[in-house]
């Protein structure tokens, strides 16, 4: 009896603060309908996979595509990889687009047509990140590097699998979540571009710090909208913000290998992520970082008890796991998917 007492209490309290954080989450419809119209672009206005590849209509078009493998020939096979997962994690949007409209509070008429900010929101921000999929998919198709039937393959099971962040539906958890990770694709497309401007691809270089801009502008609307909800609700805010650090950040594209015949292949991308410097522990640890200093995590006043703890456990969290990052070996090999 007491035990159902318990597990009762638990329910009325995960449920009282998920409603309270949904009526924050309606406070901010007008802040992020905002942000559509001034943080994301006119698809009229937006740069398109076509402004960087080569124009198949043109009698120069084979010439072009010539051109493309000759430059992407000189790339490491270990940067080719690398850049395999990431486009592969950019694809699976379809999953992303669901997910952020299950949130509670997010669409709450389950209608994509709705004018809510939130609705206009997810439809704006996927419709953007789909273009990076696109973009490198077809550059991966042209440069002959790629094994594209075993690529889409991949494509198709992480679809196939879904998407779970662990934010339990909250609203709150989801925005660090995406703050977090806008962030982290932003520093893997950068850093892919410098290894491709340094193997002799200027042109895939622009392609990556293009992407990398747009995933700058979505980091910083996402966290501009956390930055609100710091404001309105700093006990709720930070105590999402622990939860999800305490589960660790799940990147998207986790589950891409399971069910296939080679279920550790995440594991396989991120150990080459690691090795060249595209994506590592300490880039995990200066996100955290860089996350506690700007909502100003260690100078909240006027915390309850709970979210108290929840301050003194974030507040040197980015240097734990620094000191984490700094133990870790990149791995000596790595095995490689998806190349012919």
């Amino acid at each position: 009896m007491v035990l159902n007492d318990y597990n009762m209490n638990k329910s009325e309290n995960i449920n009282y603060e998920l409603e309270k954080n949904m009526e924050v989450i309606s406070q901010l419809d007008g802040f992020v309908g905002h942000a559509v119209d001034n943080v994301l672009v006119d698809p009229d206005d937006c740069w398109q996979p076509t402004d960087f590849l080569p124009d198949m209509g043109k009698l120069d078009a084979f010439d072009q595509v010539k051109l493309l493998q000759e430059r992407a020939a000189g790339i490491p096979d270990t940067v080719i990889t690398s850049l395999i997962g990431n486009m592969i994690t950019e694809e699976a949007l379809p999953s992303y687009q669901t997910y952020f409209n299950l949130l509670e509070g997010i669409n709450e008429e389950g209608n994509l047509l709705s004018p809510s900010g939130w609705v206009r929101w997810s439809k704006a921000w996927t419709a953007e990140e789909n273009r990076h999929g696109d973009l490198l998919n077809k550059y991966l198709y042209l440069s002959g590097r790629a094994d594209m039937k075993k690529v889409e393959q991949t494509i198709h099971r992480l679809i196939y699998n879904g998407f779970d962040p662990k934010s339990e539906k909250d609203p709150y958890q989801a925005i660090i979540y995406t703050s977090f990770q806008e962030r982290a694709t932003k520093v893997s497309h950068v850093n892919t571009g410098k290894l491709a401007d340094k193997a002799g691809d200027d042109v895939l270089s622009r392609i990556c710090k293009t992407i990398a801009g747009d995933e700058a502008r979505h980091e910083k609307a996402y966290k501009s909208f956390m930055s609100e909800i710091f404001k309105i609700d700093p006990n709720g805010a930070i105590l999402a913000f622990e939860k999800m650090m305490r589960k660790q950040i799940v990147m998207p594209a986790v589950l891409m290998g399971k069910g296939s015949p080679n279920p550790s292949l995440f594991d396989q991308f991120s150990a080459i992520t690691q090795k060249i410097g595209v994506y590592t522990g300490w880039d995990y640890a200066r996100i955290i970082d860089h996350l506690v200093k700007l909502w100003d995590i260690e100078k909240l006043t006027g915390l309850n008890d709970v979210a108290s703890k929840a301050q003194d456990y974030l507040a040197n969290l980015g240097e734990r796991y620094m000191k984490v990052a700094d133990r870790m070996k990149a791995p000596d090999e790595v095995q490689l998917a998806w190349l012919k």
